[in-house]
């Protein structure tokens, strides 16, 4: 990921309308947000909401100082990118007759991306991967013709202690 884009994670109280602040605050204050993952954590009173912010729309510490002002965050968290893995999962479908299909399994293989489900003319393939390798996997496929992709959004976790 770029210097342009910076990965928070908040853990929130798991109410209803939370997700809506946050993002409402986003909206208010112009901060342009690339990417947004939010799954319940192990304390089902807790929510995670990892963040992929783009730092040109406002500075890194301008979110982080809005955020701490919501009631209902919890902690704050900025993944350092050298200290921290973050993945996304792709699911896409591609256009491909069953005769041309050994490249689209052939790259399936080189990414490790798994075959899902089969059509008369299409595939479904999912991927878990850096975000930078899912935007690769994303492109090689393009030329075959994409008819549906869902991606995720990207989530971290900060590196474990040696």
């Amino acid at each position: 990921m770029s210097d342009r884009f910076h990965t928070v994670v908040c853990k929130v109280e798991n109410k209803a309308g939370v997700l809506a602040r946050v993002a409402g605050l986003f909206a208010r204050r112009g901060f342009n947000i690339e990417s947004l993952a939010v799954a319940p954590t192990d304390d089902d009173a807790f929510s995670r909401i990892t963040f992929v912010v783009d730092v040109e729309s406002a500075p890194l510490e301008q979110v982080v100082k809005q955020l701490d002002k919501l009631i209902n965050v919890v902690e704050i968290r900025q993944l350092d990118p050298a200290n921290s893995i973050e993945r996304e999962f792709m699911m896409i479908t591609v256009i491909v007759p069953p005769a041309d299909r050994q490249p689209v399994f052939d790259l399936a293989e080189e990414f490790i991306a798994e075959v899902l489900d089969t059509g008369a003319n299409d595939m479904m393939l999912a991927l878990s991967d850096t975000p930078a390798r899912v935007d690769d996997f994303e492109e090689r496929l393009r030329p075959y013709g994409i008819s549906e992709v869902q991606r995720t959004g990207t989530v971290g976790m900060a590196k474990l202690e040696p």
